[in-house]
């Protein structure tokens, strides 16, 4: 019996993916437009995951109102985006009819301007499905506009400034999913307090349990894994509630825990440093004193 490959497929061209999804041609070979209706998964592909070689910028919404994004809460009912770079692992969906578009752009369709860098500053392409970006109706009527504009642009023949003309327009589009994803972290407020409050409560765990000893410095990636977040969204949604990062978060907490060893036991530093899971005390003198603008040294002998 032949035994099923389950690795992901890569797709690494717009026209292969157009064939798997059983799509015309696309019109430009580094960027393509699709209407959410008309894509339909060969069969032979629904059980495989796959990444893509190009970005995915999807806009879907119900007839029928609300998404199955496995959130537990919404904003809106008109609809939702999601953004995912190149090489995310994804999986296929079920062939379930949703209204909209999504466009594919591939990385070389960018080259030679400023947005095949600035791209990468828009941490919603790291964000998980569950994530996703919950329109209003107003928000909704600017998307599908700018995403009509691009159609159209697609539509009309090539000449020397269409390239110019659609980088514009995602360009405009990106700044406004950012604006509206900020939007989201304010209506979203009283989750997002939830959030931090246990993510804290982790931290004071990690650090209560000694974890560090074991397991060593708590990481973005654990946070965000025991929140059931995306590293980029757990990050992104701190900065906006507390204006510090996730990784700030840590750091706060772990400087709170080496004064409470510093000033509270006999510990050398370089004891404190081992207890805080440090490999080597120079790295934890070093950010003690960036964080504190003293050395952990200088800091027990001002208790003594």
């Amino acid at each position: 019996m032949e035994k099923k490959d389950h690795s992901p497929l890569k797709i690494l061209s717009i026209s292969e993916l157009h064939t798997i999804l059983q799509l015309p041609k696309p019109l430009h070979p580094l960027i393509s437009l699709v209407n959410n209706t008309e894509m339909e998964v060969d069969k032979c592909y629904l059980d495989r995951s796959f990444t893509l070689g190009f970005y995915k910028i999807s806009y879907k919404f119900s007839e029928h109102g609300k998404m199955g994004y496995g959130q537990g809460y919404y904003d809106f009912n008109e609809g939702g985006m999601m953004f995912t770079a190149p090489n995310q692992v994804l999986a296929t969906d079920d062939n379930a009819k949703y209204f909209g578009y999504t466009m594919f752009i591939h990385p070389d369709f960018l080259r030679n301007y400023t947005l095949a860098k600035n791209i990468k500053k828009y941490g919603f392409f790291s964000y998980d499905t569950n994530e996703a970006l919950h329109l209003s109706d107003k928000e909704k009527t600017l998307i599908v506009g700018l995403l009509n504009n691009i159609k159209d642009e697609l539509n009309t023949a090539i000449d020397e400034v269409s390239q110019d003309v659609i980088i514009s327009y995602i360009e405009v589009l990106l700044n406004y999913s950012n604006r509206f994803y900020k939007r989201q972290f304010i209506t979203r407020k009283v989750v997002s307090h939830d959030l931090l409050t246990k993510m804290d409560d982790l931290l004071n765990d990690y650090f209560n349990q000694q974890k560090t000893l074991t397991h060593g410095l708590p990481t973005v990636e654990f946070l965000a894994s025991a929140l059931h977040l995306s590293p980029h969204y757990l990050s992104d949604m701190l900065r906006n509630l507390t204006g510090q990062n996730a990784q700030q978060h840590i750091h706060e907490k772990l400087i709170d825990k080496a004064k409470e060893y510093l000033t509270t036991t006999n510990f050398s530093v370089s004891e404190v440093a081992y207890q805080l899971g440090f490999e080597h005390s120079q790295s934890f003198n070093k950010l003690f004193k960036k964080k504190t603008n003293t050395t952990p040294l200088s800091y027990k002998q001002s208790f003594n």
